[in-house]
């Protein structure tokens, strides 16, 4: 062993990207977004993810940028602790964990659905008990899939990704057939319109971008393996960006594809219709692929299965890497000597996630869905504060070169304000009582939640802070903008 006791050098470039594209849910994001992204601005939906894209990628230049100076599995925990301090490094963390729990609890719930609609004939969807129940196991399974190290979890990946790109490809080539041999429901001409964010309404289109921005969210789980990398200083960043333009290809691609063959009306099959806004290729799956249409079924179960299992490998790095500089607790920073795989922080991600989804299963559904909807608030928190990091990590260099000017200030910058936007904006809309599925004391549970979430990082932060353990971490001993990246004894 290594390091921090990782199991170093195990991930190759394709084994890297592959993790961060699986993270992302491509086949599942797109399906779960398109149909809103159109409600909000029609045919304008392939420059909106687009748009979205470039602060992803500001984003990825900051993250590659960090990674390169300082290859921490801690990510943006650990720069914003070298950058701005132990406090804003370890509510940087808070922030990551906080997205990674609420989103798991998105993502066993699909992944139950998907499972009980290809047994069952859609009745048993309905039992709330049995969709909670198999969500819960599929934690189980993927936590047990993450303990028992990076390697198995690559080959996992891969295989689960594969089938979802097959899916994917699949079911294009079935609405471009159908569109070229007029058997398409609304076969639709593709247009230069489509890519004029001028043509769509403003608000629409910042409601479409806010939409598109998350489902790029997921890539950055490559820089949380950057210890378990080959050439650590270099692979994670190139698959960061790699992956970015791997997705925009993705949901471009198939956002043109699916325009083509079902239009953009709001009845029958077409994008805008309200009724299967939440997931339009349900509907199109039989129509595009005829008796393989099941196969893109099961593939949106696979891709949201997929990134479950991605989602923890990047929270649990993100709080053992916390464990070994003292922001929090030392049984976090426990390693296994079998597995190389932080144990502990693993499994209490898959505990808490469990604990979280049937919780709140129980108390309200709305209420549950409501706080995945809040997820936006801690990922454009974390991505901003990483690239404001960038700039003040390198503020002595940033000048030296015209490299330098561009990777480690301009772009990080314009990728920080966009996100510091993307928080506010996202905040204010929140807050609408009309925003989600309720309200808590005459505002949108959903601000209520997410905001609420960073807020109770802030009051454990103070009361970790009073533990004699913490001490060295507050004080900077176990980091600082001058420290070695630290590895247990």
């Amino acid at each position: 062993m290594s390091g921090k006791g990782l199991a170093a050098g195990t991930l190759g470039i394709a084994g890297s990207t592959i993790i961060g594209l699986a993270s992302t849910a491509p086949l599942f994001s797109i399906a779960a977004t398109l149909g809103y992204v159109v409600l909000a601005v029609g045919a304008q939906a392939p420059i909106a993810f687009i748009i979205a894209f470039v602060p992803m990628m500001f984003t990825a230049f900051a993250y590659r940028e960090l990674n390169n100076a300082l290859p921490d599995c801690g990510t943006v925990f650990t720069w914003a602790a070298k950058a701005f301090g132990p406090r804003t490094g370890w509510f940087s963390g808070w922030a990551l964990a906080v997205a990674g729990i609420f989103v798991m609890a998105n993502l066993a719930e699909i992944t139950a659905i998907y499972i009980l609609h290809l047994v069952g004939d859609g009745s048993l969807v309905e039992n709330r008990v049995l969709v909670v129940g198999l969500g819960a196991v599929t934690i189980a399974i993927m936590t047990y899939v993450s303990m028992r190290g990076v390697e198995l979890g690559e080959k996992v990946q891969t295989v689960l990704l594969l089938i979802q790109y097959a899916a994917m490809a699949a079911f294009v080539i079935g609405c471009l057939v159908g569109y070229f041999t007029g058997n398409a429901p609304d076969a639709t001409p593709i247009s230069l319109d489509w890519f004029n964010p001028m043509l769509a309404d403003h608000s629409g289109m910042v409601q479409a971008v806010m939409l598109a921005l998350f489902i790029y969210w997921g890539w950055d789980t490559c820089l949380a393996l950057t210890e378990e990398t080959k050439d650590p200083k270099k692979t994670p960043g190139r698959a960061a960006i790699l992956s970015t333009v791997l997705l925009l290809v993705t949901y471009v691609g198939i956002t043109l594809a699916v325009m083509m063959y079902a239009g953009v009306g709001d009845t029958g099959t077409g994008l805008a219709n309200e009724s299967h806004a939440d997931d339009v290729f349900y509907g199109l799956a039989s129509l595009a692929m005829g008796p393989l249409g099941w196969f893109l079924v099961i593939a949106v179960a696979i891709s949201a299965l997929s990134s479950s299992q991605t989602t923890i490998l990047p929270t649990a790095r993100g709080t053992f890497a916390m464990g070994i500089y003292k922001a929090l607790p030392a049984r976090f920073a426990k390693v296994s000597e079998k597995s190389q795989t932080p144990t502990f922080s693993t499994l209490l991600m898959g505990i808490i996630s469990i604990a979280y989804f049937v919780g709140m299963s129980m108390v309200s559904n709305n209420v549950l869905q409501d706080s995945v909807l809040s997820i936006g608030l801690a990922i454009a928190l974390f991505y901003g504060i990483a690239s404001f990091a960038c700039i003040w990590y390198f503020r002595s260099s940033l000048f030296a070169s015209a490299r330098n000017f561009f990777h480690r200030f301009f772009f990080p910058l314009l990728g920080g304000v966009f996100m510091a936007w993307a928080f506010v904006q996202s905040a204010i809309d929140m807050a609408d009582p009309d925003y989600g599925n309720a309200t808590i004391a005459g505002v949108g549970s959903t601000f209520v939640i997410g905001i609420g979430s960073l807020a109770l990082g802030v009051v454990a932060m103070f009361a970790w802070a009073a533990f004699p353990e913490s001490k060295p971490y507050f004080k900077k001993e176990t980091i600082n903008k001058d420290s070695k990246i630290l590895a247990p004894e």
